[in-house]
């Protein structure tokens, strides 16, 4: 190993992993393949990590590094600059590998010249290690042509040369390193993956995964940067359709959150996009326009336009909303290349989503985007026999084609292309975004609305 440069560099990352390091070390010094160098990072632990890390510093292919805390996406550089290999690969300090894990991956990169990275599939596991599931992924050769799902941040295998190529990891972002990766590697290299678990994620209290909040919004932010770096925009129209809508004797786009209606909050919100160009506010009720123009004139980004009654039945679908929007703005030499219609039954979209959903449409080149929230429920059939669960959602192997999402957020992006083909919102390839479950809150009956008010009684 000292004559050579091992064909892959496998580093751990550690912070206060104490209970878990060892396995975690062993699974890898155990693999069936031996081409490989070990890196130990220790991120500024305070707990005994360093009695067990430093049982390996004799170890002939094994380097330690013990630095003051410095984070996921700096300890990722440390690691890039320190490693040897031609392949590079991270493992958390909680979790492990399996024994032919290093053997496969490498396989699948040394057949592939163009390949830039390659993940697995994986088991999940308790604090105890005890299997508690299994994570199937699409087969990425026969299966996708949409790349908004991201491989997992660890235990991905990355063709080093193209890491660097790419400049690294981002430090400004404290978490989701695999979702940035992923974006830089989709937009210029081939990516894939191996059906076959290959490694043990451990679920347990201290898991980062467990911030949804800050997993989501750093999304948004490397979603948002990458468009920004690459300068690649679309003339983008917004389209706001307003009705009235009573509940409990109330008219819905009234109702106050912090001072200013539902109205005023979704209009200023999409002001507030740095992606929309401009935006349409449309309605069949003159008043309601009145009201919208009266506080907005002002500003040349908005027009205003009467539709008609037709146009608000209860199942119509926004065809001839869109067509009456983009022809009104056209006229005015406002060029439309996407479209973004938001509900009113939303009243904590906020611009970041709207915008991620227009960087969605950018990044994964889709035809369409919707706001999603995963769903995890239970749900059922009834056979005449009696009552079944559906796609097999009891089993221990969880099927990534079987996973289910409820639309939520109120946010649908098009492009002017596939509106133009299909006649239609949402059609074509259609990407997603996920929403926390204050943005997936809607306003549809009494309950939700008393909800809504007890909600903004306690938050203001």
């Amino acid at each position: 190993m000292k004559n050579k440069s091992p064909l892959i560099s496998v580093y751990i990352t550690n912070y206060n992993y104490e209970k878990f390091i060892e396995q975690a070390i062993e699974s890898v010094l155990q693999q069936s393949f031996c081409d490989f160098e070990l890196l130990i990072i220790d991120d500024g632990s305070t707990d005994n990590s360093k009695l067990i890390i430093d049982r390996y510093k004799l170890k002939e292919n094994v380097t330690i590094i013990y630095q003051e805390n410095k984070g996921l996406n700096i300890t990722n550089n440390v690691a890039m600059r320190a490693s040897k290999g031609k392949y590079i690969m991270r493992l958390d300090a909680d979790d492990f590998l399996e024994i032919d894990a290093l053997k496969m991956m490498s396989e699948a990169l040394e057949k592939s010249p163009d390949l830039g990275l390659v993940f697995p599939d994986y088991y999940y596991v308790d604090n105890y290690g005890n299997r508690t599931g299994e994570e199937r992924r699409h087969n990425f050769n026969k299966e996708v042509s949409l790349f908004d799902q991201p491989a997992h941040g660890a235990c991905t295998m990355i063709r080093l040369e193209f890491l660097k190529k790419l400049g690294g990891y981002n430090e400004s972002f404290t978490c989701q390193d695999g979702y940035e990766l992923w974006i830089k590697f989709i937009s210029h290299y081939k990516v894939s993956n191996i059906n076959i678990p290959l490694f043990s994620y451990r679920r347990h209290g201290d898991n980062l995964t467990g911030d949804e909040t800050r997993i989501l919004s750093t999304r948004q932010k490397i979603k948002d940067t990458f468009v920004e770096d690459n300068n690649k925009t679309l003339d983008t129209l917004a389209i706001i359709p307003l009705r009235n809508t009573y509940i409990n004797g109330e008219n819905l786009l009234m109702v106050k959150i912090n001072g200013k209606s539902i109205i005023e909050s979704k209009i200023e919100e999409c002001l507030r996009s740095k992606r929309i160009k401009h935006i349409v506010v449309t309605s069949s009720e003159k008043e309601v326009l009145d009201i919208c123009r009266d506080k907005y004139i002002t500003y040349d980004k908005i027009s205003f336009i009467k539709r008609s009654k037709l146009f608000e039945k209860q199942n119509e679908t926004l065809k001839n909303t869109i067509t009456n929007a983009i022809q009104s703005v056209e006229k005015e030499k406002q060029w439309v290349e996407a479209i973004v219609t938001t509900s009113i039954e939303y009243p904590f979209l906020q611009s970041e989503t709207i915008d991620e959903a227009i960087n969605s449409l950018i990044l994964f080149k889709a035809d369409s985007v919707i706001s999603v929230r995963p769903d995890n429920s239970m749900y059922y059939r009834h056979t005449g026999a009696g009552m079944t669960p559906i796609l097999d959602q009891d089993k221990f192997t969880k099927l990534e084609r079987d996973a289910l999402y409820k639309g939520a957020g109120g946010v649908m992006v098009t492009t002017r292309n596939q509106f133009d083909k299909n006649q239609r919102s949402i059609s074509g390839k259609v990407a997603h975004v996920v929403v926390d479950n204050k943005t997936a809150f809607g306003i549809f009956n009494s309950f939700d609305y008393n909800l809504f008010k007890l909600y903004l009684s306690k938050n203001i």
